[in-house]
Parts: structure tokens; sequence; C-alpha cells
């Protein structure tokens, strides 16, 4: 009997049902320990179609099918101790080397397989989300229409799987997360991994997490998302020392004036020589960059699909737990600050209100609570959809726990011991330095800054003005002195170089220098991260005075010259926009803060103004949003 139904198996397809195809198959299987010649021969040749062949004849595609079929009918019968030669090739074939017939064949296997028995589950599932990775060969057709028709079939029919197979075997979710996340890691290892393969892996990561499994995995590959994004953030800070040691990157803030298009191209130049394990800094920039545009897109998204808030929780808990207890990330902190930026109102509250609750509560972890505040303030600072009363509500609170602070206090000057204050009277300075105006200009928020014990904090025996950064210092003196509320002059303040006592509190993390959220320097994510952003060089402050220029041209031409602190942002700015600004110049800038740097206050305070500040041109927003 078997050998006739061969014979007629090979005539013409569709010749027998789904059934009979089965039992044939069945037959087949059942007969390979007899010794049969004539069975092992019809084992053979069907163990022999399922390998991968160049080119299958329209024959070969029937057979294909067919013998596909009746093994999803047989799938019981198959026996991993017995069948060993007809598994590996089964599980070795790819969606991406066959047509629909084929593909659909295929894939009914492998459901059948996996819910046949137990043992096959995690075969199946590792079959299937291999096709997460689009084969080396095939990523060039990803730009022609025919190579993403041929991605938007396989990955439908993976997903479309993967969910089947969950509806079978309730185990399989947890499974799933295990897999891909274990193959994850194999893949960032890689070497020679491409951004664009890899963001078509961290595409179906998310896709999984967008569909009806979200439910289920939503946590796992988030957090594994936002694990990869961290890993390569932090992996392009690895190579300061690597720069510094080609005497690229050994720029002070001061040094702007050095900060030339002839620089930047020398250092390019010398940049690109510079290898570590075959991977260039620009490969790093060029894969987070693409995966963070992605996760924009995702987020967007979940907006859409009224998913934003479930996504959030899990990006808010994820955040604490990886990003903030992490040194020196540049990057991928921008994930939350564009959620927020989607959803002002629940996500971008929350996440402040969240930083506010880890500052003030947690007692035992004054390192992360450093951080918070650090996040804090640098969030509220250039968030531009964050609403001034969020503003003055946070630093209600902040100053509130200062004053609290310096009434159980007594002597002088102790770093170590109270870091933790200076902090947050570092964050409150920068915080003011970038919403003085906009709370000066509202009658609400003007009654709530005045009504702040601002004076009693600064002039207590502890002395934060001794300890913060002082171009922050300075600013923030200079606007309080121009907006009335104290005299500037009568503080004891060296506006000299960095003290001690800063460096003392800052410890080896530098967190005294820790502004989290100073520009975005990713070319492709800038788009979505700068309509949402201040910039210090669109910052209206309490000692510039409104005057109509000439001319915007003439604003822009003297823009650098004139106003040394706002350079920063705007250099930055012009590179993005010009397109001239690499990957390679990333820490040089990163390094270069947008906060007044020195010699920014043209006269002792109190004294005249002679240059006021106007925005160019090209930056100036058309309107002003209610935080400004």
């Amino acid at each position: 009997m078997g050998v006739e139904l061969r014979e007629d198996l090979e005539m013409e397809d569709g010749v027998y049902s789904e059934y009979d195809l089965a039992l044939h198959v069945k037959d087949v299987l059942l007969s390979v320990s007899s010794g049969d010649v004539v069975s092992v021969d019809n084992y053979r040749e069907l163990v022999g179609r399922l390998y991968p062949r160049e080119r299958h004849s329209p024959d070969e595609v029937a057979k294909l099918v067919a013998s596909l079929k009746g093994l999803s009918g047989a799938a019981s019968y198959i026996d991993s101790s017995v069948h060993v030669g007809l598994l590996s090739p089964l599980f070795a074939m790819s969606l991406w080397n066959y047509g629909p017939d084929v593909m659909d064949a295929l894939i009914e296997l492998i459901i059948s397989l996996a819910a046949s028995s137990g043992k096959y589950l995690d075969l199946c599932l590792a079959m299937l989300t291999r096709h997460f990775e689009t084969p080396s060969n095939f990523l060039e057709k990803l730009k022609l229409p025919y190579g993403l028709t041929k991605k938007d079939q396989v990955l439908t029919r993976v997903h479309s799987a993967l969910k089947d197979i969950a509806d079978l075997v309730p185990l399989s979710p947890a499974r799933i997360v295990t897999i891909v996340s274990d193959r994850l890691e194999l893949y960032r290892k890689m070497k020679g991994t491409t951004a664009h393969a890899l963001v078509i892996y961290v595409e179906n990561m998310l896709k999984l997490e967008g569909s009806a499994l979200g439910e289920f995995v939503r946590v796992s590959m988030l957090t594994k998302v936002v694990e990869l994004l961290l890993h390569l953030d932090v992996e392009m800070g690895s190579w300061d020392k690597v720069l510094q040691d080609h005497g690229i990157f050994q720029m002070e803030l001061e040094d702007v004036d050095d900060f030339t298009e002839d620089f930047l191209n020398d250092g390019t130049e010398q940049l690109r020589e510079v290898t570590t394990n075959d991977i260039t800094l620009k490969s790093f920039a060029e894969k987070l960059d693409s995966l963070m545009v992605l996760t924009f897109e995702h987020l967007e998204s979940c907006e859409g699909g009224g998913r934003l808030s479930e996504v959030f929780q899990t990006l808010l808990e994820t955040f604490g737990n990886k990003v903030l207890t992490t040194c020196k990330s540049k990057f991928v902190q921008f994930v939350m600050f564009y959620a927020c930026a989607l959803d002002p109102v629940n996500c971008g509250e929350e996440f402040a209100t969240n930083l506010v609750e880890i500052f003030v509560y947690d007692a035992n972890l004054t390192c992360l609570r450093m951080r918070a505040v650090a996040y804090l303030a640098s969030y509220l600072s250039r968030a531009m959809f964050m609403s001034a009363t969020i503003v003055a509500q946070t630093l209600k609170r902040l100053v509130g726990w200062c004053f609290d602070y310096v009434k159980t206090k007594k002597g002088g000057i102790n770093p170590e011991s109270d870091k933790l204050f200076y902090s947050a009277c570092q964050a409150i300075m920068y915080l003011l330095c970038f919403r003085m105006r906009s709370m000066m200009d509202d009658p609400q928020s003007k009654s709530l800054l005045a009504g702040l014990p601002l004076e009693s904090i600064l002039r207590t025996e502890i002395s934060p003005l001794k300890a913060c950064v002082p171009s922050i210092v300075k600013e923030f003196l200079w606007q309080a002195n121009a907006a009335g509320l104290f005299m500037a002059e009568e503080f004891d303040f060296d506006d000299g170089l960095e003290s001690e006592y800063s460096l003392a509190w800052g410890g080896k993390e530098e967190l005294h220098k820790l502004f989290p959220f100073d520009p975005c320097l990713l070319k492709k994510s800038d788009r979505f991260i700068r309509p949402n952003f201040v910039y210090w060089s669109m910052v209206h402050r309490t000692y510039d005075e409104d005057k109509e220029d000439s001319s915007d041209e003439d604003v822009d031409e003297a823009f650098a010259v004139d106003n040394v602190e706002n350079v920063m942002d705007y250099e930055i700015l012009q590179c993005l926009e010009e397109q001239q600004f690499g990957f390679d110049e990333v820490d040089n800038a990163l390094n270069k803060m947008s906060i007044t740097p020195k010699d920014s206050l043209h006269n002792r305070f109190g004294g005249a103004i002679n240059k006021p500040v106007r925005m160019p041109s090209r930056i100036r927003p058309s309107t002003s949003p209610e935080s400004l």
C-alpha cells in the first residue's frame, strides 16, 4: 500500500485528500523501524523533499506541499528517537525560501507538532521566532517592493502561528519570552549584525507586545528592548578614553570659539581610524538611533490604539530599575521623554511625580535619589509640553524638602553627608534658570515663587552656592537678581573654578554634572524630540530685554558672537539641521553642556545688560507654548 500511494503522490498534486496523505505518511513513519527496503526508500524520499534546493520546479513544489500536509496529519506519530533524520531538516526550513503554498503547509505542520507533544514545543517556537532574523542575503531585497511583500508574507504567518500555538498550549507565551530574549542576547553579540537586521528583530519583539499575546509578553519584550538600547548607549560611552587618547574630544565648556567646522572635520577623519573589536562608534550610534526611532514609532502606534497608558507603566518600571540605576546613559532616557510628550497630562505628569516620590521617600538609596532629582530638573527644564503649574508644584515640594532639611542641620559644609541636599539645591537652581521668566510672567506662579524660602536655604551654613556647579549658580543668581527675588551681590559666592565641594558630593559618577535631557544628538531620533524640546537658546530669561531687531538675518549672524551662553545649543541645532554633525562628534558635543558657560555674565550682579538675547529666526518657535 505504501508503494502504491507513493507512486500516486508523484503523479499530480491533489489526487488524494489530506486524510489519505496523512494515512500514507503515517504508514511510512511507522514502517521505518521494520527494515523493509521499500519502507526505507519511502522514508528517505519523504525526508529528502524537506532539504533546501536552489530552485524548485512546480512538480517539486507540489510534492513538498503534499508531504508537509501529510506530516501535519500524522504529527502525533513523529518520534524524536526514530525520526531524527526527518526532524533535523524540518526545523531547519525557512519560510524566506518558499512561496505562499509551501509557507502555509509548513506553518500548519509546525502548529500540529507544537500541539501534539510538549517535547516539540520549544523546537517549534524557536523555528518560528528564528524568522525574526532576516537572512543576510535578503536584507538588500527589503529595499525593494518585492522584498517588503515577502517580509510581510513571512512575518504575518509567523505571528499568526505563535498566536495559534498559544491558544492550543497555554504555557507557550512564557516559552516565547525566554526563547526570544535568549536569542536577542546571542544576536546582539554576533559580529557583523547590521543596524537593519537588528531593527527587524526588535520590530518583531514590539509586534509581539502589540499583539494578542501582549498581555503575557509586554513586560518582558519592552524590558529587553530598553536593555538593548541601554547596552548600546553605554557602549558608546566606553569610547571616551579611546577618543581622548587620540586627542580629539578634549574641549572644555568654555572653549566655544574652537568648536569650528575645521575641527569637526579633522576629528571625524581621525575617529574613522579608531576601532575596538571591529565595531566602530558610528556602528553603535547607527544601531541605537535606528532602534530609538523604531521605539518612538511603536509608542505612537500605542497612543493611536489607546494602549499608551499600559505600555507607559511598564516603561516607567523599567526606567526605575534599569535606566535610573545606570550612570552616563546619554540617549535611552528619551524613550520616556517621548512617551510623556505623547500624553503630557497622564504620562508626563506621572513621570514627574514618580521622580519626586523617589527623591523624597527612598530613604536608603542616596545615589538613586540624587539621580532622580537631576532627571526631574532636566526633564521639567527641557519638556516644552509640561505646564508651568506642574513646574511650580514641583518646585514647592523640592524647596519644602530643602527647608525642612536645613532646619535640622548645624555646622558648615560637609559634601558627603549633605550631598542629597546639594543635589536638590542644584536641581532647583537649574530648573529656575529655564523657567523663572515664565513663572514671573504668570501671576499665580509668581506669587508662589515669591513665597518660597529660597533665600533662607541659600544662606544656610551648609552653603549650597559654594557646592553647586558655578555656571548654574551664576545664571540662577543673575536671573533671581533681575526678577527682584533677592539681591544677588549680597551672597558670598566665588564665581571662579568649580569648588572641591562640588567635586566631592558629585563623586566618581559626577552626579553634580548630571543633566540627562541635554540635547539629543542622534540624527534620526532628533526629529521626534525637537518639536517637544526646550533649547537654551529658546529660553526667555528675567534679564532679557524685549526689543525689535532690524532683521532676522542680522540676528542670526551676530547670535553666536554676542551670546556665549546660547552658542552651545545653537551649534548643535545648526549641525543637526545641516547634517554635518556626524555620530563621531556625539561625545564631544555632549560634554559641552548647554548651561551658561564661563564669562556669560558680562557684568557683575546688578550691572547693566548691554547685549540682550534674541533667538535666531531658524530656531525661534512661531508661538510661545504655555510653559515658556
